[in-house]
């Protein structure tokens, strides 16, 4: 019995080590142009109104200028777990900025009827 539990107890822990590893196997610059098609996204569909997309996109830029100063002396893994923080708040405030019902106006499901 202890023969068997030993090895699947060694894959687990190894299964569970390569978890964060493939998290972090997306690049931060494809995670921010995803991103940004969301926020575009969002505007074309009315459910972000042009000053949340405005926000959006200026958190955005924060992230890529912060990117860019730890990228100058290399990219440990403290830095890019900031990062990833970062981009997962954003990427949070979009989904709730998508669905908070504040829709843009002329656009999208809270357009007024001008007919």
């Amino acid at each position: 019995m202890k023969k068997i539990i030993l090895p699947i107890v060694a894959v687990s822990a190894l299964a569970a080590a390569t978890v964060p590893a493939a998290a972090m196997a997306q690049p931060v610059n494809q995670r921010q142009a995803q991103l940004e098609q969301r926020i575009d996204r969002g505007v074309r569909t009315g459910d972000l109104t042009r000053h949340e997309a405005r926000r959006l996109h200026g958190e955005l830029r924060e992230v890529a200028r912060l990117e860019y100063r730890y990228r100058a002396g290399g990219l440990n893994g403290w830095e890019r777990a900031d990062l990833d923080r970062r981009l997962d708040r954003i990427g949070a405030q979009i989904r709730y900025e998508r669905n908070d019902r504040d829709y843009g106006h002329g656009y999208g499901r809270g357009a007024p009827n001008r007919w």
